[in-house]
């Protein structure tokens, strides 16, 4: 059964015996990340690794708050948050539709029918206001204060507090589809924050389309990359813009909502790599097997999660940019300071007694960690769709999902592994992927000591080892520009001769199947453990 909202979701952790309600008072400046670092960090390469989801009833300052941390901290909260068995499953279930056995009679026809009625029920449908749990209370204009929810600042260094578990809604001026982002939002005051969509985001898509619908000639005369997204750049374009464009620039705005504390399919769509075409509301109904229940927003023209704890309401002014930053990441580094737009809000709704939902980023493993290997089992059928010979896929937490991809795959002909390189480095998100990692499907890519002896054996640096330059993430801070630096693949695979390898391939350590039995089979009489 799919959980209508966050609330549903605590009370199975609760049951679960997944749950640790802390009624100490925790200051959510530094504090509760602290508390919920050491938690993430219990049981470290155990089967317990993770710790609990931590639900903070005493906040420093907000008497009446409730915070909520590490909800999807580990395996067991990740399966229970898509309410499966095994994240397996759900690829599964995304191969059938990818690949449905053709009907070949109308018996088959028959067959199909459930199937298409299933997929037809996952679309999202929009409910009255009257229903709507996140609209039991609504401030508007002069009321709007952010400042009375439990923000948290998550490292010593941070700009300030930051929203970090935010469902960033925004619609594609062009086509109307909605997307769903998580981008953090830094406090600026009660009724200001910045929105860190990267430019290679789909938010800062919509705004650079709104651009462009705003001011046609404007492509050519700015670097619209760079107004939607920060930089030394954004400066000087904005700066040698003369007073009557930025007037009439700054006089057009778009549209933005964000909800806070939805049910875990909604927040877990908002991270996911989803096609272009798919609505993240979409993916969320599929997630839960239930449509996603949406409410029109109070002062902008969007659909809202209609059970949410919060609704916050807004736009961002074409052509604002302000300074965000610096932030503890989850890289393990600051992400530094850069310019991105300021979202302005014209209303806050949310339940009655909310609880806010946040989360804190660092040196893995995290939170982070277990959401993002979900994402790598959930899509791993979407990246076969297009590279069919991948066997598996690993994103180790030490790799920080874009620095490290280890790859599996059935070589067919030589030079296959960098063909397999260059097909991810060209697939969506992937394409900043900064080390990618191929070697031969019998190699079990999530066995990292396994991976490491292949490469350290079967690579020859200079011949195996291969450089492109290309995007790279926002956040790496190691790349010789902004946005742009190289890449590096590692052929791991056994060479062939059509690869100028003439010399003979060793094969590896594998004991006879018979002793292994015989074995097997007296190992308990040996009292060895």
């Amino acid at each position: 059964m799919a959980y209508s909202d966050l609330r549903e979701f605590i009370k199975q952790l609760d049951k679960a015996g997944e749950l640790k309600r802390i009624t100490v008072e925790v200051d959510p400046i530094l504090e509760m990340a602290e508390i919920a670092d050491r938690v993430s960090k219990l049981g470290k390469g155990t089967a317990k690794a993770g710790g609990p989801a931590l639900l903070f009833e005493n906040v420093k300052g907000y008497p009446k708050a409730r915070v909520l941390m590490n909800q999807f901290g580990s395996e067991a909260r990740m399966k229970l948050a898509l309410d499966v068995t095994s994240l397996d499953g759900i690829a599964d279930r995304i191969r059938t539709l990818l690949h449905p056995v053709m009907p070949t009679s109308m018996m088959d026809k028959l067959k199909m029918l459930p199937m298409l009625a299933e997929v037809g029920s996952f679309f999202p449908k929009v409910i009255a206001a009257r229903d709507a749990a996140c609209k039991q209370v609504i401030h508007k204009g002069e009321d709007v204060n952010l400042l009375e929810l439990p923000i948290l600042k998550t490292w010593p260094q941070d700009g300030g507090r930051f929203i970090t578990l935010p469902c960033v809604i925004t619609r594609d001026p062009k086509s109307g589809k909605r997307n769903v982002g998580m981008y953090r939002m830094q406090v600026y005051d009660g009724k200001t924050t910045g929105m860190h969509w990267q430019r290679q985001k789909v938010a800062a898509e919509h705004m650079r389309d709104r651009l462009r619908e705003a001011m046609p000639d404007l492509a050519s005369r700015v670097d619209l990359m760079a107004m939607t997204a920060g930089g030394t750049a954004a400066a000087t374009s904005i700066d040698g813009m003369d007073a009557q464009v930025m007037t009439k620039l700054r006089g057009d705005r778009m549209e933005v909502a964000v909800a806070i504390g939805t049910d875990p399919a909604i927040t877990f769509s908002a991270i996911v790599p989803a096609p272009p075409e798919v609505e993240e509301y979409l993916i969320a109904g599929f997630l839960r097997q239930k449509p996603v229940e949406l409410v029109k927003a109070e002062t902008v023209d969007l659909e809202v999660p209609a059970h949410a704890e919060y609704i916050l309401e807004g736009y961002v002014q074409l052509g604002e940019l302000r300074t965000e930053g610096p932030f503890g990441d989850h890289t393990g580094f600051y992400t530094m300071q850069d310019e991105y737009p300021v979202f302005h809000l014209t209303a806050i709704t949310h339940r009655k007694d909310p609880i806010y939902a946040a989360t804190v980023v660092g040196k893995p493993p995290m939170e982070d960690a277990w959401m993002g290997k979900a994402v790598e089992r959930i899509f791993l059928p979407l990246m076969q769709l297009t590279l069919p010979e991948i066997v598996d896929v690993n994103l180790p937490a030490e790799g920080v999902f874009h620095n490290l991809m280890i790859v599996s795959i059935r070589k067919s002909y030589a030079g296959h592994a960098r063909k397999v390189m260059s097909g991810i480095w060209a697939m969506g998100q992937a394409m900043f992927t900064k080390c990618v990692i191929v070697v031969d499907e019998d190699c079990d890519v999530q066995d990292v000591a396994e991976v490491t002896l292949r490469v350290a054996n079967n690579i020859d640096p200079e011949r195996d080892i291969q450089f492109t330059l290309g995007p790279v993430d926002s956040l790496d801070h190691a790349s010789r520009l902004p946005n742009f630096g190289s890449k590096m693949g590692i052929d791991a695979t056994r060479k062939w001769a059509a690869e100028g390898f003439t010399r003979q391939w060793p094969p590896m350590l594998v004991m006879d199947t018979s002793v292994v039995a015989k074995v097997d089979a007296i190992w308990k009489k040996l009292g060895i453990e």
